[in-house]
């Protein structure tokens, strides 16, 4: 699937987080980047297609949007947000209502429930989710061998280490008898 970066439903993805975490304890930058991260993501496993198609890739704490900087810049100077150091985060705020009509119900509806699933995590447990993410781990240990930032490609959401249910497995099988290919 040929994936498409769409800055403006980034910058609106952005604002829609603030937004919505403004009154959150625990809001600073590295959530914002796990927030956008499985919002991503998840909207890639369950609809095909990521939100906003922001390349992702592996940080020190985890995956973040490779032009998250930049953005983060213009989107400052453009008036949009404002950057406030709060104890040992940056948060972002929202200086601008987001335009929702970007977003499909859908996406909202994941992008929420994201939300609503880390609202009381600090940037260490959220970090340690993200860290439990194998294409996370592909891409550090393609960083850590050649020192430059490595992409986290939408396609591991469905990798997987976890054992197959005896169902999985029956169904497994069956495919695999049904076209002739070998397996043990």
């Amino acid at each position: 699937m040929d994936v498409r970066f769409d800055e403006e439903k980034f910058r609106e993805l952005v604002l829609y987080i603030a937004t919505q975490c403004e009154e959150h304890p625990f809001f600073g930058a590295t959530k914002l980047n796990k927030i956008l991260f499985f919002s991503d993501f998840i909207a890639y496993e369950q609809l095909g297609a990521p939100i906003t198609g922001a390349e992702y890739v592996a940080l020190e704490y985890g995956p973040g949007p490779r032009r998250w900087v930049p953005i983060r810049e213009d989107m400052r100077l453009d008036g949009d947000i404002e950057i406030r150091q709060t104890g040992s985060q940056h948060r972002v705020l929202a200086l601008r209502p987001p335009d929702l009509e970007r977003f499909s119900p859908d996406e909202r509806r994941i992008v929420d429930t994201v939300i609503a699933a880390l609202e009381y995590q600090d940037a260490d447990s959220v970090t340690a989710l993200s860290h439990r993410f194998l294409g996370w781990q592909a891409a550090r240990a393609e960083f850590l061998a050649s020192g430059q930032a490595a992409r986290i490609p939408y396609e591991t959401v469905y990798v997987s280490d976890a054992q197959p249910t005896e169902a999985e497995t029956r169904s497994g099988v069956a495919v695999a008898e049904q076209h002739g290919w070998a397996f043990r």
